[in-house]
């Protein structure tokens, strides 16, 4: 593609973020995603390129939008901006004062790293910028950090996370079968760029979603923690339940949520298949 690299879509940069790493974060939301979770709560970020959201019960059938004017209301909204690497970057540094003091970036989506080239140049142009923690002391290196489901080329997935801080690694099921089932893609990527991360010592956390009756049984978290058993940089396994707001979203992008499990079913929040392995977990 030959625009390959030098653009990319994002749908939000939500700032002043306290659960994307450590201090207070700039979120950058990157739209695509390769997978297709049936549970997924950001429908909006699956489509790699710019879309229309419509908000039937703002509308008040005035013709604007008919007519190519903006909703007066707000019922139909545009969602994901193409940015260049400079425009983004001066767009992600207006905070820097607050990242001098703590807290720094996160790259999410969708999946950050289905449009890996651009975000390989916007952390460069981005470490390029060093941070005063104040008049007197040395500049500071911005914190960087990535949240991706590792379903990525081994490469791209090497290169931009060898150049982070911290990797938020998204785990969806251990079994193969199951994971093709409730995501539509195969593991085994995702397998394989999770052992180079355990091997390259990177400071990581897991992040599982907790989904009823789906990967929340002692099976499916005993899988879990055979894939991150050993030594690596993890620093703990957030589990994140699923919850009831997911449906919400899905009108908005004339998509239909059918999940395919019983959203209702209490979760297993037990978290001894990762504690008695000796892996440090919580439930957010």
């Amino acid at each position: 593609m030959a625009n390959e690299g030098k653009t990319a879509v994002v749908f939000e940069v939500r700032e002043f973020c306290l659960h994307d790493g450590p201090g207070i974060r700039t979120t950058v939301f990157f739209k695509g995603c390769p997978l297709r979770c049936t549970w997924c709560h950001n429908p909006e970020g699956l489509s790699p390129e710019p879309e229309w959201l419509f908000k039937a019960q703002k509308c008040v059938h005035c013709g604007s939008c008919a007519r190519g004017g903006d909703c007066p209301q707000g019922a139909r909204q545009l969602c994901g901006r193409r940015w260049s690497v400079p425009a983004l970057a001066a767009e992600l540094l207006r905070n820097a004062d607050v990242f001098a003091s703590s807290g720094g970036i996160t790259f999410s989506g969708g999946e950050p790293l289905l449009q890996a080239p651009f975000l390989s140049a916007l952390i460069d142009e981005l470490r390029s910028h060093q941070l005063a923690h104040s008049q007197t002391a040395a500049p500071a290196p911005l914190h960087l950090a990535i949240e991706t489901s590792g379903y990525a080329p081994a490469e791209a997935y090497r290169s931009v996370v060898s150049k982070l801080d911290l990797v938020f690694q998204d785990l969806k099921h251990p079994d193969p079968a199951e994971h093709n089932r409730w995501t539509g893609v195969d593991p085994a990527p995702i397998h394989a760029n999770l052992a180079w991360l355990k091997a390259s010592g990177k400071p990581f956390i897991a992040r599982i979603p907790l989904i009823p009756g789906v990967n929340d049984t002692p099976a499916a978290k005993a899988g879990f923690a055979d894939l991150l058993a050993g030594p690596s940089g993890l620093l703990r396994v957030e589990l994140l339940p699923y919850h009831l707001t997911a449906a919400a979203k899905y009108p908005f992008t004339g998509r239909t949520y059918d999940p395919g499990f019983d959203e209702n079913r209490p979760l297993d929040t037990d978290l001894s298949p990762f504690t008695d392995r000796g892996l440090p977990a919580v439930v957010m």
